[in-house]
């Protein structure tokens, strides 16, 4: 039997359509990410998901209270599912962010920056080695073709996809952009977990 697990990253919020930085910043969603989200909880609840998780993040807990009225499941937080905490960076634009820190970009310094960490932050190996911990809690509890739908940051979304299919999380990081209000679909089988679909946006229209 076959589990699945979809992953889906928040609406857009305030920060996503600046370019800025968001970290664990209390960000609020814009209308067009309202627009997005009632959407994605449309699509989620026609898959007849079994749980929902969310990060303990605003901007996924309002997107998760939504697809929550859609599915009829309660939204259970989960601090683990969190984006990386960014710390001194938080807010600035990514441009401005890595321009006045370099140590902290992977573009520029590729893996050596995966254990630099920003005053008040975290590294992105220690926020990696997180979500990776979360998302193998959740594997090892989901029931025999139980469907269990998290609602994360772009972070997280990328560092499972990396976990399960082997590509270089430090490429994925610079190069893969994770759209709001997306679906990845994980499919868990007896051996191992695979990615189905990635960064799915029909839904939105």
């Amino acid at each position: 039997m076959t589990g699945r697990v979809l992953l889906s990253r928040n609406g857009e919020t305030t920060w996503t359509s600046a370019g800025r930085l968001q970290g664990w910043a209390p960000v609020r969603l814009t209308d067009h990410g309202r627009d997005q989200v009632d959407a994605l909880a449309d699509a989620l609840a026609s898959r007849e998901p079994d749980r929902l998780l969310a990060s303990d993040l605003h901007r996924s807990l309002r997107t998760a209270r939504v697809v929550a009225d859609a599915t009829g499941l309660d939204a259970v937080p989960d601090r683990a599912w969190r984006a990386r905490d960014l710390g001194r960076l938080q807010g600035l634009s990514a441009e401005k962010a890595f321009k006045r820190f370099p140590r902290f970009s992977l573009a520029r310094r590729g893996a050596a920056a995966l254990t630099e960490r920003p005053d008040g932050g975290e590294s992105a190996r220690d926020a990696r080695e997180r979500v990776v911990s979360a998302f193998d809690r959740l594997v090892a509890g989901l029931g025999p073709s139980e469907t269990v739908i998290v609602v994360t940051q772009a972070d997280a979304v990328r560092t499972v996809c990396c976990e399960v299919d082997g590509s270089n999380f430090v490429r994925a990081s610079i190069d893969r952009s994770v759209p709001p209000a997306s679906i990845t679909e994980i499919a868990v089988r007896d051996s191992g977990p695979s990615v189905v679909a990635a960064d799915e946006t029909g839904h939105l229209g």
